[in-house]
């Protein structure tokens, strides 16, 4: 059983900063890749930024240059340092990890339980 547990959100005012943290435990092979998400009421779940296991990573063209994802593999863990908040980065953000369960096996997408940001004065 694979579970995510993040961390990090909360009130910030625009301009300000917040990290955000999910760590992954249960038994598994391999992460291949790890990423963010965030949702509004009404609206899809969108992509922020992903990271794969080899560092390669993409950003959403709204974060660039504001947000910077990275991953710890000892400790299962991503991160998304948020920078330069604006009211509109204001959402649930959810991790996603692609996990492989054996070395053999297809990758499976897991989600945590989502965050709330909220950015405002």
């Amino acid at each position: 059983q694979v579970q995510l547990v993040e961390s990090g959100g909360g009130l910030v005012q625009p301009g300000g900063s917040l990290r955000l943290s999910c760590a992954a435990s249960g038994s598994f092979f391999s992460i291949v890749v790890m990423g963010w998400y965030r949702q509004v009421p009404g609206k899809q779940r969108d992509l922020v930024a992903a990271i794969t296991s080899g560092g390669s990573t993409n950003y959403a063209d709204s974060v660039k240059g504001r947000f910077t994802i990275s991953r710890d593999n000892a400790k299962n863990t991503v991160y998304l340092q948020m920078n330069s908040l604006k009211p509109e980065d204001t959402a649930v953000y959810y991790c996603s990890n692609n996990i492989r369960s054996t070395f053999s096996s297809p990758t499976r997408t897991y989600w945590g339980q989502g965050t709330q940001v909220t950015v405002s004065l």
